[in-house]
């Protein structure tokens, strides 16, 4: 009798048992007695390899740990270290791979213009906004517009070094990548050192300043808490004026359109790679 891959083995023969374990019967005065059963041999080992030449690790093997310098498949280069990109020979940016700091008051445009940049390129483009990344935050979220404080403050900081790191670590695979922020020029330490910090030298800001209607206009149309009282969106715009004559280049797409003020964009971006301004 056959028994099944990993049903229990028949009992020995012995006194008072048959070959299947049932009442024994003398053999009959004058035959030989049939000989037993061949004993199957005891299990061994589970094999290493499956069939499909696939290695199966022993008990005493374990997997390697997964290295803590590795982000997918590309080792990310040390912070503050992203080079300027070679200057492309076709119009444009062209399929340059760069990082770009795109900075403007509330109600300039930058994240719109951001988008529609980075979806238009030949290469491949990221765009990251502070203030999406900022409002990662749910529960705890610190709203600025409740009154500005150390945990408000706390948050600006984390989300511009969690836009740097995500800014590298597109750059190191390959991709572009825009960021977009309400950048003081009063503040230099926090609003350009601190990018230059999280990025490298290699970003290449760009100032988006309308005039101070159209900002107006366009903060009206804003719902939640991206919409400021017209009295700090005015202040905005004024500390912004600061960067004129600071040597970054400027855009006044007041009377632009999105899609003209990201070709400009793109001009003014060959520009600073032809000559990178001095911040």
């Amino acid at each position: 009798m056959q028994h099944a891959v990993g049903a229990p083995l028949p009992p020995p023969h012995g006194p008072g048992h048959g070959p299947a374990g049932g009442p024994h019967h003398a053999p009959h005065p004058g035959s030989a007695a049939p000989p037993p059963p061949p004993i199957p041999p005891a299990p061994s080992a589970p094999p290493q390899h499956l069939s499909q030449g696939w290695a199966v690790p022993g008990p005493d093997q374990q997997p390697p740990p997964p290295s803590r310098e590795v982000t997918g498949h590309f080792r990310l280069p040390p912070g503050g270290l992203v080079p300027l990109p070679a200057q492309p020979v076709e119009p444009g940016t062209g399929t340059a791979t760069l990082a770009v700091l795109l900075i403007g008051p509330a109600g300039a445009g930058k994240t719109t213009v951001a988008n529609l940049w980075a979806a238009r390129r030949r290469a491949p483009t990221a765009h990251v906004s502070l203030d999406d990344v900022r409002e990662w935050v749910r529960s705890g979220f610190a709203d600025p517009q409740t009154g500005w404080n150390d945990q408000s403050e706390a948050q600006y900081r984390l989300a511009r070094r969690t836009c740097g790191f995500a800014a590298r670590n597109f750059l190191a695979n390959g991709i572009s990548c825009i960021l977009d922020d309400a950048v003081f020029p009063d503040r230099p330490v926090i609003g350009l050192g601190g990018w230059k910090r999280h990025v490298g030298p290699g970003l290449l800001p760009v100032v988006l300043l309308p005039g101070l209607e159209i900002v107006l206009e366009r903060n009206a149309a804003r719902t939640g808490n991206r919409r400021l009282s017209d009295e700090e969106v005015a202040r905005i715009h004024g500390r912004m004026a600061g960067w004129y004559g600071s040597g970054l280049p400027i855009i006044d797409n007041s009377t632009y359109d999105v899609e003209t003020t990201a070709r400009v964009l793109d001009e003014v971006l060959a520009r600073a790679l032809a000559s990178p301004p001095s911040w």
